[in-house]
């Protein structure tokens, strides 16, 4: 989304879990205009920052109304935004529910942005379990299960247990491996940002 083109108004999966550093978030971002303006051939409208509550998010769209040159400016809708990610908005979006994801984004970063693309916005329930349910962003679904695999310590146990010279002859299927994650549910992933986020939705 680019705001140039608006004019302002003012085995299981499972694994410990390591959580990676927090990076600057960028706040997500609305572009509300007025439709009474939008029909009478010109556009008024403001960028309002996604990441505060439904009342805030309902001030910021009355004052933009509000600085309408026409004389009833009502009704608005939602003409772009970013920051969101993945996920889609409508134009008529509930503000609840822009006010609970981008909040969730500001707070989380991008991840969260993917995690609600992949459980939609109906269920406020399923974006909560966000924390519960994230692994984190790897390079690929295959750098995920080789790291899975690290930390299940099978490639030490090739080395402990197998004699040096058969080792080399011995390796983990980690293609085949992430392959059996994804498709038996144990992880969800949703390309992103040069890799993948990757997320248990079964937990």
């Amino acid at each position: 989304m680019n705001d140039e083109r608006h004019e302002q108004s003012q085995p299981t999966g499972q694994r410990e879990e390591t959580r990676p550093e927090r990076e600057p978030r960028a706040v997500p971002r609305i572009y509300v205009a007025s439709l009474s303006d939008y029909s009478a051939g010109r556009l008024h409208g403001a960028w309002i920052d996604a990441d505060q509550d439904d009342e805030a998010l309902g001030a910021d769209i009355q004052k933009m109304l509000a600085a309408s040159h026409e004389p009833i400016a009502e009704e608005w809708a939602i003409h772009d935004y970013e920051g969101f990610g993945p996920l889609r908005l409508g134009e008529y979006e509930d503000l609840a529910t822009i006010a609970k994801v981008g909040r969730g984004i500001a707070e989380h970063g991008s991840a969260y942005a993917h995690w609600a693309s992949i459980v939609g916005v109906g269920d406020p329930d399923e974006l909560d379990r966000f924390e519960d349910v994230y692994y984190g962003h790897a390079e690929s679904v295959v750098a995920y299960a080789e790291e899975l695999l690290d930390d299940l310590g099978y490639f030490d146990l090739i080395e402990r247990s197998l004699p040096e010279y058969i080792q080399p002859h011995v390796t983990l299927d980690v293609e085949g491996f992430a392959r059996d994650l994804e498709l038996s549910g144990d992880i969800t992933t949703s390309e992103g940002d040069g890799g993948v986020y990757v997320f248990d939705p079964s937990r």
